[in-house]
């Protein structure tokens, strides 16, 4: 017998099956689909950037807000509260940032127009429809009347409604266009082994086929923890056989990567979201350098790119790999790398230092001189989430930036999260970068 999240998912596939086969017959697409999909209109997002940003200290923190729109969300829409964990905890979190994200973004609103397409494509795993964002609209606007009280204000109210319906019509375009692939992919756990006592490499088969590119990340759902989903970067570049790889570190009892950890086994079934994550190798400059640095799991992330690289070996001449924790008995996969490295002149493991200097840095990335030198390959930043989660990646990027690397050369998961911009004042007194590769989902997921 199936389960009222199983009735449901099976409704909406049977749902996009029809649209789908709509949109095969008229390629076009019905005219509500195309009046969705039509890119927003001039948006001033400096302007309520600064509307928003100035009345924060009225509806902050902004953790009480989200507390205060999802006791709203519930009460006027209880059968919502089944798309969601047990627990909201994690969930708040995930809602603030993405909060913290937005807001401090609108000024570079196409950006944030494509990170919302590319979050409105992970958030069909969910069951999330536009019906649901309208629901999720008016419980925003009730919870920030509610904690401003008499001094909230139409013209900011409007400023809020502006961001918030720019950054849903981007993810239902989003979850438009990838109407052709699955919601989510079942696959089945075809190896487990511990390498610590807290920490295991899972090989799954997914059940469909399974596109994506070394360097990103995917979403997990284990069946002890419906509706709540954790980030783990794939652990091996595309293979014909379909395989896929994952390094799951326990945090603690009770969550998802426990339950990976400690109570999945061989022949169990997980559900796998879209894949996501900023670290695939780039299209052009196909005999740069390359700077890998990772730490902890994020070698996982590491992994894969060097087996693309080896796979095509003409876009890069030479690759350079840093472990922040070390190549020796602290790195779990040592003999996997130990034997990765005979015979691959191409490949320098470089040895642990620090701290970098400014000209360590630029050392580090091939720029010997104090100027006029520029970086020719790319940086890759793939740490551990206990690590990113402390902002060590958005941290390590910035003194990169601050020692000369361009930007557009360092590679990373760091969803880019900023204070506002206008002199003297901030988005809260204490915001800062978090990586997605351990948190952001959206505005309504789990």
């Amino acid at each position: 017998m199936n389960t009222p999240s199983e009735d449901y998912h099976a409704l909406l596939a049977r749902h996009d099956a029809m649209r789908l086969r709509r949109r095969i017959l008229s390629p076009t697409g019905t005219e509500a689909e195309a009046r969705r999909t039509v890119r927003p209109q001039a948006y001033d997002g400096t302007a309520d950037q600064r509307l928003i940003g100035d009345c924060l200290a009225l509806v902050g923190p902004l953790e009480g807000l989200i507390a205060d729109l999802y006791r709203a969300l519930f009460e006027r829409h209880p059968y919502l509260r089944s798309l969601f964990p047990d627990s909201m905890a994690f969930q708040q979190a995930h809602l603030a940032e993405i909060f913290r994200y937005l807001i401090g973004n609108l000024h570079h609103t196409d950006e944030m127009i494509d990170t919302f397409a590319q979050l409105g494509r992970d958030h069909r795993k969910l069951g999330v429809r536009p019906a649901h964002f309208e629901a999720f609209e008016a419980a925003l606007i009730e919870a920030l009347r509610l904690r401003a009280g008499t001094q909230w204000t139409a013209v900011v109210e409007a400023a809020w409604l502006r961001m918030l319906r720019l950054a849903v019509s981007a993810m239902v375009s989003g979850a438009d266009a990838a109407i052709a692939e699955p919601p989510s992919w079942d696959a089945t756990v075809t190896a487990h082994e511990f390498r610590t006592p807290d920490l295991a490499v899972l090989r799954v088969r997914p059940h469909q086929p399974y596109a994506f590119a070394a360097g990103q990340y995917a979403s997990l759902e284990s069946p002890l923890l419906e509706q709540a989903w954790r980030p783990y970067y794939l652990a091996r570049a595309p293979h014909p056989d379909g395989e896929l790889e994952f390094h799951v570190r326990a945090r603690g009892a009770g969550g998802v990567s426990d339950a990976l950890v400690h109570h999945t086994r061989v022949g169990d079934t997980l559900r796998l979201g879209a894949p996501r994550g900023r670290l695939a190798l780039p299209g052009h400059s196909p005999s740069a350098d390359v700077l890998l640095i990772a730490s902890g799991t994020g070698w996982a992330a590491t992994k894969a790119l060097l087996q693309q690289i080896d796979a095509e070996r003409s876009r890069a001449h030479r690759v350079r790999l840093l472990l922040v924790d070390g190549a020796g008995e602290g790195m779990y996969d040592a003999a996997y790398l130990e034997a990765f490295g005979r015979g691959r002149t191409w490949l320098t493991l470089l040895p642990p230092t620090g701290p970098f200097t400014d000209q360590g840095l630029r050392n580090l990335c091939g720029m010997p001189e104090a100027s006029g030198d520029t970086v020719q390959g790319h940086v890759f930043l793939a740490l551990a989430p206990e690590v990113t989660a402390s902002d060590a990646t958005g941290a390590f990027a910035a003194r990169l930036a601050a020692a000369g690397v361009p930007a557009s050369h360092v590679l990373h998961d760091s969803s880019g999260v900023v204070p506002v911009s206008r002199p003297g004042h901030a988005l809260e007194p204490a915001v800062t970068e978090v990586s997605t590769s351990t948190t952001r989902t959206g505005l309504l997921s789990a």
